[in-house]
């Protein structure tokens, strides 16, 4: 016979799995879902199901969304000519909360890293590649963490794509070491107008 706190133990050890929460916070975060069943527990487990079924990756780009290919590459108004490469979505939500960006969004899912055996093919570069000249891009944005591998990655894609396009990068504001998804609205906004070519 099952402890009857074992689904609030499971549901506590899952929180804890979050990025940001450890056990303790998993813990607090799972009393006040309880004390507010009505109000947050039960509308979150919903979403969270529904989620879980209609969740996936853009085909073009390698945002997340609902459909296979998202709002932002579905959006007509978008196609100017300029593609923003990030790392992860998460950087890509940072960038489009400064809403400062107007073009489309390349998802690499990831940065090179000799360490972790990550090479370009297990990266979206190869489908950078191709969008550059699909999509008539006349500028990439390498808007990637200013880290070793971020800057290793900027610069490997440079080198593939020097002689097709425009190459620019964030310039100001993001500090070395950085990441885009810790960086405020502000710094994101004077980082993508000060970009420099490379």
């Amino acid at each position: 016979m099952s402890n009857s706190t074992d689904d609030i133990e499971i549901l506590i050890d899952l929180m804890a799995k979050l990025p940001g929460l450890g056990p303790r916070s998993a813990r607090r975060a799972v009393l006040h879902l309880i004390r507010k069943r009505a109000l947050l527990l039960t509308p979150l487990a919903d979403s969270m199901s529904q989620v879980a079924i209609s969740a996936r990756e853009c085909l073009n780009c390698g945002n997340v969304g609902t459909s296979e290919i998202c709002d932002i590459c579905q959006d007509e108004s978008r196609a100017n000519g300029e593609l923003c490469v990030v790392e992860d979505v998460g950087d890509l939500w940072a960038m489009e909360r400064a809403a400062v960006f107007k073009g489309r969004y390349h998802v690499l899912g990831g940065t090179l890293s000799a360490l972790d055996a990550i090479g370009p093919d297990e990266l979206r570069i190869p489908r950078l590649v191709d969008r550059v000249t699909a999509e008539a891009v006349n500028e990439v944005i390498l808007a990637l963490n200013v880290t070793i591998d971020g800057q290793t990655t900027s610069h490997y894609i440079a080198d593939l794509l020097q002689d097709q396009v425009k190459l620019t990068t964030l310039a100001q504001g993001v500090p070395i070491g950085g990441e885009l998804d810790y960086l405020d609205d502000g710094t994101i906004t004077a980082a993508l107008r000060a970009r420099k070519e490379i």
